[in-house]
């Protein structure tokens, strides 16, 4: 009898989309400068550690960015802190050929990017030797449907993985629109003991269910990150965005 395969629950579908011939004179002029070269397999699962090092061709203060999409984000972030390296994970194929070429637009040369599932990759990436400085999650998709919902990427699981790869001190930034995915974010790494939230009973939405026996724990808006149309659109959908921010203790 032929063993039954399970399927691996991610946080994303794979998504195609049409590139624009911009974005495709860039891949082909810089992609290989800019696209880390790595072992990954077609579930977009990192098989062998890449030498970042090598990559960024120095050592400097890493920053990572889960779900970078376009690379609004960490491209305009990355322009006003040139002494920081930037990695972007971001299945999104079209999201990766944007950010290569708003890299080049913007002239920045401390960004890289990886094609792969960050649950998968950030244990293999940082489970020895270099840990970045802060990780980032912003407007992770909020599978909004219940039957869906367990496909968050933010759970106690993930938090986990996260502190485990930040140094002591190391921080992790979030933010959704979705007030249910706030609260879920905010108990998921409450879950967690070595990460610590200093923002702990601040902001109290007044519908916050509570269900883990916390309520608040909510930061204020981080002044490094920009408005996105992410943003934007929860904004013009009268949704409230939450921010956390949680330490490595």
């Amino acid at each position: 009898m032929t063993e039954k395969r399970h399927r691996r629950i991610t946080s994303f579908v794979p998504r195609s989309g049409r590139i624009p011939e911009r974005q495709e004179r860039a891949l082909r002029a810089h992609g290989a400068t800019y696209i880390i070269d790595a072992e990954i397999d077609d579930t977009y699962v990192l098989t062998e550690r890449p030498r970042l090092e090598e990559s960024f061709g120095r050592q400097a203060p890493l920053i990572v960015e889960i779900g970078a999409g376009a690379g609004d984000q960490i491209v305009a972030h990355a322009k006003q802190h040139p002494e920081n390296n930037y990695l972007a994970l971001e299945v999104w194929w079209p999201g990766v050929a944007s950010s290569v070429s708003r890299i080049v637009r913007e002239g920045v040369d401390n960004v890289r990017l990886l094609n792969a599932d960050a649950v998968v990759a950030l244990p293999l990436l940082f489970g020895q030797g270099e840990k970045p400085v802060e990780v980032w999650t912003f407007f992770p998709d909020p599978w909004q449907k219940a039957r869906h919902r367990k496909r968050r990427l933010v759970t106690p699981s993930f938090a986990q993985i996260v502190a485990d790869i930040l140094p002591t001190g190391g921080v992790w930034r979030l933010a959704t629109d979705w007030d249910d995915y706030a609260w879920q974010m905010r108990d998921a790494i409450a879950a967690v003991p070595e990460l610590v939230n200093p923002h702990a009973g601040q902001r109290i939405d007044e519908d916050d269910p509570g269900d883990e026996g916390i309520v608040g724990g909510f930061a204020p808006r981080w002044e490094g990150r920009i408005t996105t149309r992410f943003e934007t659109r929860g904004l013009g959908e009268n949704r409230r965005i939450h921010d956390l921010e949680v330490y490595r203790g």
